[in-house]
């Protein structure tokens, strides 16, 4: 995919690029992830909690946690870089065990430069009755591929 993005962008042709990249990822897909808003600087997505996610004390499973995460920071960072990133790092705080009907992930970007930026995630964890709590917190760092060079460079 190779699609045009910058800071002028209109919403919701980012929203519809997103949307797009979303549906994808096959892993994305099997989760059921949605995006919810898709700005520059800024993306919120939400993943349904479903009893296959969820671990043995009935909490979802901090992986899922951690996927919710990884693709915001990395859709928020995109969103400012270039669609053709990669998410070179990201660190989680796990604050509270994650229950309810989905997990909202809502990241922006702190810092960006050329090739990287530097974002943030919250992840809420939404009731049924739509409250949320804060569930966990994390930061990573984005990079913008170098088409020819990076795509060799895979394990």
């Amino acid at each position: 995919m190779n699609y045009n993005i910058d800071i002028n962008t209109d919403q919701n042709v980012l929203l519809a690029i997103g949307e797009k990249i979303l549906s994808a990822q096959p892993f994305s897909k099997f989760l059921g992830t949605r995006i919810i808003s898709f700005q520059p600087g800024k993306v919120v997505l939400e993943t349904p909690i479903k009893k296959e996610y969820l671990q043995q004390n009935g909490f979802a499973h901090g992986g899922l946690i951690s996927y919710a995460a990884d693709n915001a920071l990395t859709f928020a960072g995109g969103s400012v870089l270039g669609i053709d990133v990669l998410t070179l790092e990201f660190k989680i705080n796990f604050l509270r065990p994650a229950t309810g009907v989905s997990l909202l992930a809502i990241a922006e970007v702190i810092y960006s430069s050329k090739r990287h930026a530097a974002c943030r995630c919250d992840i809420f964890s939404v009731a049924e009755n739509k409250d949320k709590k804060l569930c966990a917190a994390a930061q990573g760092s984005i990079l913008l591929m170098n088409a020819q060079n990076d795509r060799n460079e895979t394990c």
